[in-house]
């Protein structure tokens, strides 16, 4: 079960369930249990190891996780369909941002936490003595700028494209007409039509990993970011007005005329906002998706990190790549102290990084690829209970 923290993002989740069903990503379909009782599909990958299917206990478990609200939408489905196929696990994640989800379980007030920011040195190292926290990737997404803007004309404006200075212009303060030269150079279609009204700038008000993949670009493409502002969960916005989470980020652009924000993908489609198309590396202006999102990953799979923190990916090299992406990951300890807990959570976490990749695309997500996934697989049997392996 997902929690919301408001009563418009519950809104936006039964949007989303209606969508699910509607492209066949419906939560109602379980998967096919094999004979040892776990799950199987096409999707499935076994660890290098060749280890049997980790199942969860057969006694009721109740998991409480929470943290970031960028993959809110995947964990909802993740959750209802594993709970299909194990109703006596129950799961409840609370999508309070990735800042959120890395203090709960560096408090231990959860089982498992969530985030789209790798956690940081300092954050490791105030974590209670003697413990440490595997971050196991789950999804990647793109991060997009989302924007509500009626041409002179009364309708509104679509296809939009902006370049990096048109962004960290935008956010920076500089840029506060939509009828800017300076945007107007980049979208020569609609040019005449983009009007003088002010650009309203909507940014996230709590700590966020999607404000750290964004933050992350506009750092790497802009001078003056860096020197100013810089990048992280939660930074010190030049403008704009704050609001909690993708969903409530999202509301706040399709409130108002010529506002601006910024979204993981998915958030974007289901409030009905548009989203500008970003010119990448490449010079080619891009909408964010899912291929290109795989695209950005693809091209970095050989320099993955060890530890598994790897940084938002930016401007990424290919023609389709899109230049805002990131990785998600679920935190937690390495040993558990509850073992009928422990052995539920490494039955879930198998579970979502092989049959529920299969579900990643049809919401919005690219799976992780094939390197990555197998060695996430792999860090699933590093989970202990009193010292002895969960999935030996």
């Amino acid at each position: 079960m997902i929690h919301q923290q408001t009563g418009r993002r519950a809104s936006l989740f039964v949007t989303a369930a209606i969508i699910f069903a509607a492209c066949g990503g419906g939560v109602s379909s379980s998967p096919t249990a094999n004979a040892s009782g776990g799950p199987s599909s096409a999707s499935s990958a076994a660890p290098s190891t060749g280890a049997p299917i980790p199942v969860p206990p057969t006694a009721n478990v109740a998991l409480q996780g929470a943290g970031a609200t960028f993959p809110a939408l995947l964990y909802q489905v993740w959750i209802e369909k594993f709970a299909t196929a194990y109703p006596n696990i129950q799961i409840d994640y609370q999508a309070i941002g990735s800042g959120g989800g890395i203090k709960a379980i560096s408090q231990g007030t959860v089982d498992f936490g969530a985030s789209d920011a790798a956690m940081k040195d300092a954050e490791i190292a105030a974590l209670p003595a003697g413990t440490q926290v595997l971050h196991i990737p789950t999804a990647l997404g793109a991060v997009v700028v989302t924007y509500n803007l009626k041409g002179k004309d009364g309708n509104p404006i679509s296809g939009l494209q902006l370049d990096a200075d048109n962004v960290a212009g935008i956010f920076l303060g500089h840029i506060t007409k939509w009828s800017d030269p300076a945007i107007a150079a980049n979208n020569p279609d609609v040019a005449a039509n983009l009007p003088d009204t002010a650009i309203l700038v909507v940014h996230r008000a709590d700590s966020s990993g999607t404000t750290n993949a964004f933050t992350t670009y506009l750092d790497t493409v802009s001078a003056e970011w860096h020197a100013s502002v810089g990048a992280g969960k939660e930074v010190k916005w030049p403008v704009g007005t704050g609001a909690p989470g993708n969903d409530g980020v999202s509301a706040g652009v399709k409130q108002n005329d010529g506002s601006v924000g910024y979204v993981e993908l998915e958030y974007a489609s289901i409030s009905g906002l548009k989203s500008a198309k970003i010119k990448n590396a490449a010079g080619a202006f891009v909408a964010g998706s899912v291929d290109g999102v795989t695209a950005a990953a693809d091209a970095i799979a050989a320099q993955f990190p060890a530890d598994f923190r790897q940084a938002p990916i930016i401007n990424g090299a290919g023609d389709g790549t899109y230049p805002i992406a990131s990785y998600t990951y679920i935190l937690a300890y390495v040993d558990q102290k509850d073992a009928a807990k422990g052995q539920a959570l490494v039955a879930f976490l198998y579970w979502a990084l092989t049959d529920g990749q299969a579900e990643e695309k049809g919401i919005g997500y690219a799976p992780l690829p094939a390197s990555i996934q197998a060695k996430a697989l792999d860090a699933l049997q590093q989970f202990t209970t009193d010292g002895s392996p969960i999935w030996p």
